[in-house]
Order: C-alpha cells, then structure tokens, then sequence
C-alpha cells in the first residue's frame, strides 16, 4: 500500500492539493498512512479480550510481573539472549533494507533516467520488496507447522540471509536488475521469516505471567532500543567507505552492517533455548 501510494504521489502529485505549498510526494505518502489508521482508531476499543487472560487477571493464581523477575537465574539467559537477537533482528532492515530507496537512484541501469522516472523506479522496487513481507510470511507459516526444533527453524531464515544480504548490499551498484530485483524480494522475505519467528517463540519461554513483561523488554529494549542504532551504525560508516557516489558507499556500509550483524545473530542462535514444551507455559 505505501509503494504504491508513493508511486501515485510521485506520479500524480503536481494534481493534487499543495501540502505547505509544495507538492512533494513524501508528504502525501505520509497522509495515506491515515486510510488504515482511522478504522482502526474505530474498531480497536470493541476488540474483546483473551478469555483465558480476564479469567486469571479477574482470581488469585495469576502473578504479578515483575522486571526484575526477568533476570532470575532460571530466565537470564532467556531474556539476555532474546533481547541481543531481537536487537539483531531489527537491525535488518534499519540498517539495510530501509536504506534501499537511498540506494536505488545510484544504480547503473537508472543513469541518465530523469527524476520523476527515478523515484517511480523506486517506488517499483520497493512494492516487489514488500511483496518480499508477504511471501516470508507465508513461507514461516508453512514450516512453523513442520519444525518442530525452534532452533532448526530460526537458522532455515539466517543462514541463507546471513549470506545473501551482505552479498547484495555490496554488489547492488554494479548487479544487474534482475539479481537486485530478485535479491531484494528474498532479503525481505528471509527478514520477515526472522520477525515472524519471534511472535511464534517468546510466548513459548516466558510463564503466563511475565509474558507481556518478557516479550515487550526483547522487542523495545533489544529491537526499538539498540536494533534501530543499525541505521545511525550503516549511514556513518558510509563516509569511511570507497565508492564513487553516495549510493555505492551506502550501499558498502549496508552490506558491512549485515555482515556483523548476521554473524553475531548466529553465534547468539548457538545458545538459544529451545521451549521446554509445545504448550504455552503456565
């Protein structure tokens, strides 16, 4: 919705009603944001809570959470080692995917294209990278249901992305389009793969009653808090890298950030716990 929503602006903006007095396309981009938000805003207050949870927040068994229960012997490692790898996780796109739109005006097949033609050329390839969402999606949800080793299923995701999004980042500028084409639907397909996993384990390892607590300190702490410094780490290291334009050296720092990334990923996957059992913990 968003790449072709820019699509549109780019193409159509001059038509439409000045923002500010200037018809650039990112503002009215940001505007369609609000189509799905207003619905939302609606519908969400008459969403009806878990059962089971009213059931055990409303009667005594249910415990308080606590912060610091999170590093009790029994969940150190769990919570230290989800935070690091949700931090990596998240660090994906901030410090790659996301730059691609900066990235793709400096490709070799789009020289000599004029402005307009460039962005739409962007907005192109951004809708086949969110194509990329939905098709990792779909893919996890097809083999979630067969691995059974939490393990096994994470590294089906990160190896092959561990060798694939440092190898396009550093090729991009001098790749042809299909290969970029093509490697930019499958990072964000392994990188979907990635997040998804997260929503199908850390409901597996943190007891009913630290749940939120547990699941909301790895994704803020670790992803929103340390992942999203990915982007800060990929945008300065381009001015240390070689390249002739500004897209050649983004591109480099993107693909130097994947690769230390991914492999600090890995080595964390080496300790991960697996769940003590396919029900939900109490």
């Amino acid at each position: 919705m968003v790449s072709g929503a820019y699509y549109l602006a780019v193409t159509h903006g001059d038509s439409l009603p000045a923002v500010l007095g200037h018809h650039d396309a990112w503002r009215y981009t940001l505007l369609s944001g609000l189509i799905p938000a207003l619905p939302l805003m609606i519908a969400r207050p008459f969403l009806p809570e878990s059962p089971i949870w009213r059931e055990r927040s409303q009667g005594p068994r249910l415990k308080r959470p606590s912060i610091l229960a999170l590093f009790a012997p029994d969940m150190r490692r769990t919570t230290l080692l989800t935070t690091l790898m949700m931090a990596c996780t998240l660090a994906v796109p901030y410090g790659a995917l996301q730059q691609t739109p900066r990235i793709v005006p400096g490709l070799a097949w789009l020289q000599g294209l004029g402005p307009q033609q460039v962005e739409q050329a962007v907005s192109k390839v951004f809708l086949v990278q969110e194509l990329g969402s939905f098709a990792g999606r779909l893919v996890f949800a097809l083999l979630v249901v067969r691995i059974v080793r939490r393990q096994r299923l994470l590294r089906l995701f990160l190896i092959p992305a561990a060798i694939l999004l440092p190898s396009l980042f550093f090729s991009t500028t001098i790749g042809g389009l299909t290969w970029f084409i093509v490697g930019v639907f499958s990072a964000q397909a392994l990188f979907n793969g990635l997040h998804s996993f997260w929503g199908n384990y850390l409901p597996r390892v943190f007891p009913t009653h630290l749940r939120g607590t547990g699941e909301s300190f790895a994704m803020n702490v670790g992803g929103r808090m340390i992942g999203v410094c990915a982007a800060v780490a990929t945008t300065q290291l381009a001015n240390l890298m070689p390249g002739a334009i500004a897209a050649t050296r983004l591109a480099r720092a993107a693909g130097t950030t994947m690769a230390l990334v991914l492999a600090l990923f890995l080595i964390a996957s080496l300790w991960l716990p697996e769940p003590r059992s396919d029900f939900l913990p109490e």
